[in-house]
């Protein structure tokens, strides 16, 4: 595949993206931010398997390093963003 075929690919899932979650409701935020980080950890484990089989210095173990470093960021963020919301449904007294 062509590189120019790539970053079609690559503008064409960007611009989707921006427009599938432009349009979902506030509601549902949360569970689309659990979705995303599952989404992020199954690529969080790919790249770890490329990582281990990949040659030392070469461009996929340089690659994979940074979506492994950028995805668990990702599911971080995303643990704790979704924690937060999940606590403003809590009652003021309660502590868990």
């Amino acid at each position: 595949m062509g590189i120019m075929a790539l970053v079609f690919i690559f503008v064409l899932a960007a611009f989707l993206g921006k427009e599938l979650i432009s349009k979902v409701p506030s509601q549902l935020h949360t569970p689309l931010m659990s979705a995303t980080n599952a989404i992020s950890g199954i690529t969080v484990l790919g790249a770890l398997v490329v990582l281990s089989t990949s040659a030392t210095g070469s461009l996929s173990m340089i690659l994979s390093f940074i979506a492994v470093v950028l995805a668990t960021i990702n599911v971080v963020g995303g643990y704790m963003v979704t924690d937060r919301m999940l606590g403003m449904f809590k009652k003021k007294g309660d502590k868990k």
